[in-house]
């Protein structure tokens, strides 16, 4: 029962923490505003064509030619159009860096080492910053979603849903937040091994996705 009001404290000190930071509602605004200048921008330069002036190769700009591409994009894993390169995944990388942060500040006030000093356990920390981490998370992706209704209202975009239908729009949103829950874990235990060298921790969360 001990342990147990000890996470509960704990989760409530993460959480208004996360709750009063700016940074928090910065990278949400972010998430909002970033689809809806994606398909704005990628519907205005659409069928541009580029050239390059040394090999004379020209291109074609390719855009969304749905607002939910930007979703979950049909390209493959190698794709390097826009679909593939512009779309939801971002915010992973965002969350990663906010959890890097928020417990880089941690170990660098001292708050961390008092903390497992006084009264807690690293594995209720863990879990304490891993809900957390999740939680900002999954905002992230909530804000996402709703900036790309609006970037594709905006664009002029089709709102068509295909063979996957509505449950298949929401089945990849629930499968998006699920797998923030690993990620916000693996961002957890690189976090926690560089303490206070946020810049490490980033570096080391980046490598460890890509790998």
């Amino acid at each position: 029962m001990k342990k147990h009001n000890r996470l509960n404290s704990m989760l409530r000190v993460d959480f208004r923490r996360m709750l009063t930071s700016s940074m928090l509602y910065i990278l949400c605004g972010a998430s909002l505003v970033m689809p809806i200048l994606i398909l704005v921008m990628t519907s205005m330069v659409a069928g541009t064509t580029v050239v390059d002036p040394q090999t004379g190769t020209e291109t074609t700009m390719e855009a969304f030619t749905s607002a939910w591409q930007i979703i979950g994009s049909s390209g493959g894993m190698m794709a390097m159009d826009m679909t593939a390169i512009c779309n939801i995944n971002l915010i992973f990388f965002m969350a990663g860096v906010y959890i890097c942060l928020f417990i880089a500040e941690d170990f660098r006030s001292g708050y961390a080492k008092n903390l497992f000093a006084v009264r807690s356990k690293k594995r209720d920390y863990v879990v304490s910053k891993t809900l957390a981490g999740f939680t900002a998370g999954a905002l992230m992706l909530i804000c996402f979603f709703i900036g790309a209704v609006l970037g594709g209202a905006f664009a002029g975009l089709p709102f068509t849903l295909g063979a996957a239908g509505v449950f298949g729009l929401i089945m990849c949103m629930v499968a998006k937040i699920a797998l923030m829950g690993v990620f916000a874990a693996i961002a957890v235990a690189v976090s926690c091994f560089a303490r206070q060298r946020s810049w490490l921790s980033i570096i080391q969360e980046r490598s460890g996705v890509a790998k």
